[in-house]
Parts: C-alpha cells; sequence; structure tokens
C-alpha cells in the first residue's frame, strides 16, 4: 500500500476533555499519540498531523502539521482536506488518504488493507470502518482525486462526513468489538480512565500496548 498516506485527525476542540490536546493526554505513561502512531506508521507510506493553532506543541514527532484550509474549525471533515492537500502538493505518488482520529489507541493492524477490499469489493471511491453495529466516519480511506469536491463541499456549509461521503459511494469493513473496540476513542476523562484499564488487561492479548515509538521517528 506505498500510495496511501495517513493523516491523524488531532485539530479537535477537546470540549469534554476540558480542552486542550487530546492526543497529547498520557495513556499508559506516553500520549494517545504515541499509541495511533504505533499503529498505523506501519500501514503506510507516509504520516501528517492535522491540528490547529501552534505546530509547535507536537515538534518532537517529526511529522508535517497540516492546519485546517478553511476557518471557524468547521469539523474532522476539515482535517481531512487539509490531509489531502498536504498529500497532493507534498506525496507526488499518494492516491489515496487513510484519516484515524487522535484519540484511538486500540486501532487495527489491518485497518488499511481491509478498508481498501471493502471499498474494490463495492465498486466505489471510499470505506470507513465499523464495529458493535456503529460506523466510524473519520476511520476512512479517501482518494486524494475528490479533494477539490470536498473543498466545495465545505465550502457551501457541509460538516456531515457520513452525508458527503454518500454522494460518491462509501463503503464499510466490520471489525468484532470483543475484548475491546478497535474505535474505542477517550473523548472525555472517564473514556481515558477506562482505556487504561482495558491496555492494562490486555497488555498480554491481541490488542496489547503498541510498540514504542521515538518522537522524531522518520515519518
Amino acid at each position: 500500500m506505498s500510495s496511501t498516506v495517513a493523516v491523524v485527525l488531532a485539530g479537535g476542540l477537546a470540549r469534554r476533555m476540558g480542552g486542550g490536546d487530546k492526543p497529547l493526554r498520557l495513556l499508559g505513561g506516553r500520549p494517545l499519540l504515541d499509541h495511533v502512531l504505533a499503529r498505523i506508521r506501519p500501514q503506510v507510506a507516509g504520516l501528517a498531523l492535522s491540528a490547529n493553532g501552534d505546530p509547535a506543541r507536537f515538534a518532537a514527532y517529526g511529522l508535517p502539521v497540516v492546519a485546517d484550509p478553511l476557518p471557524d474549525h468547521p469539523g474532522p471533515l476539515a482535517g481531512v482536506l487539509a490531509g489531502l492537500d498536504w498529500a497532493a502538493s507534498t506525496r507526488p505518488g499518494a492516491v489515496d488518504v487513510l484519516s484515524v482520529p487522535g484519540d484511538c489507541p486500540f486501532l487495527p493492524g489491518d485497518l488499511l488493507v481491509r478498508l481498501e477490499a471493502a471499498r474494490r469489493a463495492a465498486g466505489v471511491p471510499m470505506a470507513c470502518a465499523a464495529s458493535g453495529g456503529w460506523t466510524h466516519p473519520p476511520v476512512a480511506l479517501w482518494p486524494i482525486a475528490l479533494r477539490d469536491q470536498l473543498r466545495a463541499a465545505l465550502l457551501a456549509g457541509e460538516k456531515k462526513i457520513d452525508r458527503w461521503t454518500a454522494r460518491f459511494g462509501c463503503a464499510s469493513a466490520e471489525w468484532p468489538a470483543v475484548s475491546v473496540d478497535p474505535f474505542f476513542n477517550a473523548n472525555a476523562p472517564e473514556d481515558l480512565a477506562e482505556a487504561e484499564r482495558l491496555l492494562s488487561s490486555a497488555s498480554s492479548g491481541p490488542i496489547g500496548p503498541a510498540s514504542a515509538i521515538n518522537p522524531g521517528d522518520s515519518p
């Protein structure tokens, strides 16, 4: 999948977490972002972070930090567009962008291959993840070729991911959520506490802690 790069959506306002950067909250003694990157990095050819404000707070990761291309925090679709614009301008061999939230520490190691298989089987341009009967629109595979259509939709006021993807067709790939939902996200302090419990109880299981990464590993 060398033609695919990823964008980690790290630009939310984190109101339920009390503000600040959710991806920098600690889980198992390391930032949530460390866990996300460790799970996604082996699956893609490159990585960027979508975040607004001063990019210096992510400097230790040595990754490009791309801000929303539109004002007023229009939501995760703007972060996806930022990732598509980054890929189009700096990764000439890239065809698709995989988007993942920066607060999902248990992402599956087969995320990219299964999303690609799902959209290919359905004959549609996009695919998103699903688990436990729920779809997860921010966890998705996006063709860079659709970035102009996405920009136009955002400028027209569109904010809902699934409503926009429905225009073109979006398959879903389902993962089991037995011991832990691989798309569990830490939205609030109680979620972070639950993630600590899950990480501890599964330390010897298949979702065990993501392998350690060094901030500044090459993107």
